[in-house]
C-alpha cells in the first residue's frame, strides 16, 4: 500500500461505507441460506454458473448505465482475471459442495476463518501491518465463531469433506481480497466486480450442460433463489464489497464478516427451521465485540 493511502484508511470511514458493510454483510448471510435452501435442486457447480450469469447480467447493466470505464493495465487485467477465477469461481463451486453436506450455520461458522487469512495476507502482501487491535479482535472474534460452530452442528456430526471444502472456499475469498485490493486503487469498484463476475462465470462455464438440466426439473421457487444469489449476495453484494475496500484496509474489513455467522443461524432459524443454540447467540455476542475491538483505531 502507498504511504499516500494509509492515513485515509485509520481515519473513521464515512457513513456510505458503513451502509456498504452492512449491506454486505446481510447479503452474504443470506447467500448461506439460499445455497441450502435450492440444493436439492442444483448441484454444486451449475448452481455456481447459475448465480454468475444472473450476476453478470446485473453487474454489466449497472456498469452501462453508469458509462464508466477506466482502461486496466497489463497488470491490472492479471489481478482481476485472478480474482474471478479463484474468488467468483472456485469459491462458489467449493462452498455450495460444501453446503450440499453442512448446515448453513456451520458453514458459515467455518468460511469466515477467512478474515483471519484475509488479514495475514494483507498484513504480509499489502503493507497493512498487524495492528494490535486487529490481532486481538481477530483472535477474540474467531472465538466467538468456534462457539457458533459448536452449536450449529446440532445432534449431527460434521461431513469431513465438507469441511474441507469450507475451509477452501475461505482460503480462496482471502487470495481473492488480497488480488482484489491493489486493483481498487485506480478501476472502479462496479468495473472491477464486473469484471471478476465475468472471469468467474467464464471458468464455471463446463458446468453449462448441468444447470440446463437443472433448470429443467427444478420448481420456480428454486430457479427465484438463484436468480436472487446473483442479484442481491453477488451483484450487489460484491460491489459493496469492492466499494467498503477502496476506503478500509483489506484486514479490518474482513473482520466485519465475522458478523455473518450469528446472522445466517437467525434467518436460518425461520427460513430451514434450524433452531439457534444458547450456545450460538453467546458466540454471536463474543463474535460482534471481537469486531469491535478490531476496528478500534
Amino acid at each position: 500500500m502507498s504511504v499516500s493511502a494509509a492515513p485515509a484508511e485509520r481515519v473513521r470511514p464515512p457513513l456510505t461505507v458503513l451502509v456498504a458493510v452492512v449491506i454486505t454483510v446481510v447479503a452474504w448471510a443470506s447467500a448461506f441460506v439460499a445455497i441450502r435452501a435450492v440444493h436439492a435442486h442444483f448441484g454444486a457447480g451449475p448452481l455456481a454458473l447459475g448465480r454468475l450469469a444472473a450476476g453478470t447480467v446485473a453487474l454489466t447493466v449497472a456498469l452501462l448505465a453508469t458509462r464508466r470505464w477506466v482502461r486496466p493495465t497489463a497488470r491490472e487485467w492479471a489481478l482481476v482475471i485472478g480474482c474471478g477465477v479463484v474468488w467468483f469461481g472456485f469459491y462458489n463451486v467449493a462452498l455450495n459442495a460444501a453446503e450440499q453436506r453442512l448446515d448453513a450455520g456451520t458453514s458459515a461458522m467455518l468460511v469466515n476463518v477467512g478474515p483471519i487469512l484475509i488479514a495475514i495476507l494483507a498484513g504480509a502482501l499489502l503493507g497493512e501491518g498487524f495492528p494490535r487491535s486487529l490481532l486481538t479482535g481477530a483472535g477474540v472474534a474467531f472465538a466467538g465463531v468456534l462457539l457458533i460452530g459448536f452449536a450449529g452442528r446440532g445432534g449431527t456430526a460434521a461431513d469431513p469433506l465438507g469441511v474441507a471444502l469450507c475451509l477452501l472456499s475461505a482460503a480462496a475469498w482471502a487470495i481473492g481480497v488480497t488480488l482484489q485490493k491493489p486493483v481498487l486503487r485506480r478501476l472502479p469498484a462496479l468495473q472491477v466486480t464486473q469484471m471478476a463476475c465475468v472471469a468467474g462465470m467464464i471458468t464455471t462455464l463446463p458446468f453449462a450442460g448441468g444447470l440446463i438440466e437443472d433448470l429443467r426439473s427444478a420448481p420456480a421457487g428454486s430457479i427465484a433463489g438463484v436468480l436472487y444469489l446473483g442479484v442481491v449476495p453477488t451483484a450487489l453484494a460484491f460491489g459493496t464489497w469492492a466499494y467498503a475496500l477502496t476506503h478500509m484496509n483489506a484486514g479490518r474489513l474482513g473482520v466485519t464478516t465475522y458478523l455473518v455467522p450469528p446472522l445466517t443461524i437467525l434467518l436460518a432459524w425461520p427460513i430451514l427451521s434450524e433452531t439457534p443454540h444458547l450456545l450460538a447467540i453467546a458466540g454471536g455476542a463474543v463474535a460482534l465485540l471481537g469486531v469491535a475491538l478490531a476496528r478500534r483505531r
